[in-house]
């Protein structure tokens, strides 16, 4: 629930959007497969939204990137699904070369091979209107990558293919609320998206030191990309 109530989503799809391909940095696996995820095909996967949930609580808990200080499960699947959720598996092997971004056929169930979601679920996300009505055109995402999976590169192919979807499910612009200030990392990575910084809110979060020692009230800059040409 936002300062607005219960945001729906303007844009309805007639199907999921077509699965696509994402080349990772040297040094980690050579590309990740992102797929459209409903909450009912999820559910229909034993064991996923149980461990997406699981790995959401642990980002949460560590009090460092979302605003929120617990997340239960009941809580997840409303909060994460109420919005188009798509997920990066990661290959069992290298694969054949593919083009950055181009469409594949390759299903999540064939990407993940029988593995465990621990070790084939790369990161995933939300996509979901900012802001009500007349102004549900801007979106929000909102980025898990699980700590095993960390350091390499992942959340780099999550934000890239987030750009590629988003103006495919109807979006014309995209804003980040909260992208707290010592955040090096995202900040850096939304800028090389060609992200701006629209705004700086003073110690907008409480959270954790990274040292553990106690807690800490830090800046947090709003995040900002058109999907337009014309209004970029």
């Amino acid at each position: 629930m936002s300062a607005y109530g219960a945001i729906s989503k303007s844009f309805n799809l007639s199907g999921p959007l077509p699965s696509t391909v994402w080349h990772m940095r040297a040094g980690a696996a050579p590309y990740v497969s992102v797929h459209h995820l409903t909450l009912s095909t999820a559910k229909s996967l034993p064991g996923l939204v149980a461990y997406l949930g699981t790995v959401m609580a642990s980002v949460v808990d560590e009090g460092m990137t979302y605003p929120q200080e617990t997340m239960l499960p009941e809580a997840f699947e409303a909060y994460f699904f109420s919005g188009d959720v798509f997920i990066a598996i990661i290959p069992s092997g290298d694969g054949p070369g593919r083009v950055e971004g181009t469409e594949t056929s390759l299903t999540m169930e064939e990407a993940r091979q029988n593995r465990s979601w621990e070790e084939c679920v790369a990161g995933y996300y939300y996509v979901k209107p900012n802001y009500p009505g007349r102004s549900s055109h801007i979106c929000n995402g909102g980025f898990v990558v699980p700590p095993v999976h960390r350091g390499n590169g992942y959340g780099s192919a999550l934000a890239k293919s987030f750009v590629h979807y988003a103006p495919k499910l109807g979006y014309r612009a995209s804003v980040f609320n909260l992208v707290y200030a010592n955040n090096e990392a995202s900040v850096k990575l939304w800028e090389r998206l060609n992200f701006k910084k629209a705004g700086l809110i003073p110690k907008a979060g409480r959270l954790r030191r990274k040292d553990g020692d106690g807690e800490e009230y830090v800046d947090a800059w709003v995040i900002y990309k058109s999907f337009v040409d014309d209004e970029a």
